[in-house]
């Protein structure tokens, strides 16, 4: 059985679409959700498909800490960061060599980096009159954005598109690929 560990600090529609893709899926399992916020609405997803939460803050997220800890004892064969806005120590990805992946609502390297997250990656964007944008699903390491590219999936952006019109046209990307890479992943 494979083992997922979903990170995420918000709402939890991709980590979601995740426990939903894989609930009848007998080869793997997501077995935790850890998110850094305690009230990230999330960990009531997770309650919801049956699957241990949790939150933590910085000083368990620490090298060290409380949560490598876990992690150590659980040894998923993935931990996916969702909508998860804390850098990864440097410790974890070490012991986590390629086991760590992350999802960007843009088409990396551009727009990634320190604070382009969510609607910030959206606004710039539509403000740089792009006309093309999507997700990019890649390896973490110890900088921003900036692991090996496992996939990328793109949307046009026509010249009347606002953020939030693009944020529904990645999101519905996010939906459609996320899940699908973390099997072949898994294979």
């Amino acid at each position: 059985m494979k083992k997922i560990i979903i990170l995420a600090s918000g709402n939890g529609t991709n980590a979601q679409s995740i426990m939903d893709h894989f609930k009848e899926v007998d080869s793997v399992q997501v077995s935790l959700v850890l998110s850094n916020k305690p009230q990230a609405f999330v960990l009531e997803r997770a309650s919801k498909f049956g699957v241990p939460a949790m939150s933590f803050n910085r000083s368990a997220f620490a090298k060290a800490g409380t949560v490598e800890t876990l992690l150590k004892a659980e040894m998923p064969d993935l931990l996916v960061l969702a909508g998860f806005l804390w850098k990864i120590p440097e410790s974890l990805v070490k012991l986590f060599p390629n086991k760590i992946i992350n999802i960007h609502p843009a088409l990396l390297p551009n727009y990634g980096g320190k604070g382009m997250y969510g609607m910030n990656v959206h606004r710039a964007i539509i403000e740089n009159k792009e006309q093309e944008s999507g997700i990019t699903i890649h390896y973490v390491n110890e900088n921003y954005d900036e692991g090996a590219i496992i996939k990328q999936a793109t949307c046009c952006i026509s010249q009347n598109d606002t953020a939030d019109d693009l944020a529904a046209k990645i999101h519905k990307l996010e939906q459609e690929h996320f899940a699908k890479t973390i099997e072949e992943l898994l294979k």
